[in-house]
């Protein structure tokens, strides 16, 4: 059974371009792509179809989004088997439960009803912070949407063991031919002096040894199993999420991770991933795992 790509419209630009990156996405993996607009019959101003029916107004412009749509994925890729489908649900909720059967939820940064000075729009938020599926919230500039760059970005952590969002950067680069950029981002703790006289080769080669380390022994299995896919190892002293965010500028798609815990009832997004949906250069990935987070584990969430 092939999943399909899934995209939540809302008949704005950024809902648009969200369909742009689906269609590319679904014909990059051979995938059908489903095209939804989940509305309680809100109305969306500025959108005044011509009322020929005596069916609700709002009803009427739920259909309008949603085939507008779909036929702009068609345009963009003519051969994509694309479906299209208007839910009388809310927007977060119905992608939510869309997600559960889905390879990936796609969603614009910021919807029609958001404020353009918000960085996030709430429903893209909530989506990516609740999955239990893989959400690629679409923002940056056309080069990144439309994948010029050849680029994939994936961030490790320390804690990591076969990290699902690393899986998912890989069987990216791959559908794309793209290179994968792969960072293990080290700090030195703030009470060690700089040159630590109990490390042989100094505090910061110590430390960059063991991200070195942990890149090699996370990467390794994968790198067995995708031989095509180029991999570009940095290790890289700084912050998790500023590094990220700022190497995105050169990237197709920031893939990063974010732990469900079972019975946590909230947003689930780590530092990283939080920071990385609003201040990122190019399309976010977030992709779950299960487990507890530790304390460290929470800033340096991948």
């Amino acid at each position: 059974m092939r999943l399909p790509v899934v995209v939540g419209v809302d008949g704005s630009e950024p809902g648009l371009e969200a369909v742009d990156w689906a269609a590319d996405e679904a014909v990059r993996h051979g995938l059908p792509l489903r095209v939804v607009h989940a509305s309680l019959w809100e109305r969306y101003e500025g959108v005044l179809p011509a009322r020929t029916t005596d069916r609700p107004f709002d009803e009427v412009v739920a259909e309008s989004i949603v085939a507008v749509a779909a036929e702009r994925a068609r345009r963009r890729a003519p051969d994509l088997d694309i479906t299209a489908e208007v839910l009388a649900e809310d927007p977060a909720g119905a992608l939510l439960r869309e997600a559960t059967e889905v390879a990936v939820v796609v969603v614009g940064s910021r919807g029609r009803g958001g404020f353009a000075s918000l960085l996030l729009g709430s429903v893209a938020l909530i989506v990516a912070a609740r999955s239990r599926g893989p959400v690629v919230v679409v923002r940056g500039d056309r080069d990144a949407r439309d994948s010029r760059h050849g680029r994939i970005l994936v961030g490790i952590a320390e804690h990591d063991e076969d990290p699902p969002a690393l899986r998912f950067a890989f069987r990216e680069a791959a559908a794309r031919d793209a290179e994968l950029d792969a960072v293990c981002v080290w700090r030195r703790p703030a009470h060690e002096p700089a040159a630590h006289p109990l490390m042989s080769g100094g505090g910061a080669g110590h430390h960059e040894g063991r991200a070195a380390e942990v890149l090699d022994r996370t990467l390794e299995p994968l790198a067995r199993a995708y031989p095509g896919v180029r991999l570009r190892r940095s290790t890289v002293e700084g912050v998790p999420h500023r590094v990220l965010t700022e190497r995105s500028a050169a990237a197709d798609l920031l893939v990063v991770g974010a732990r469900r815990r079972h019975g946590l009832v909230g947003l689930e997004l780590g530092r990283v991933a939080h920071r990385s949906l609003h201040h990122a250069s190019c399309p976010v990935a977030v992709v779950p795992h299960r487990g507890p987070a530790t304390g460290a584990e929470a800033e340096g969430d991948s």
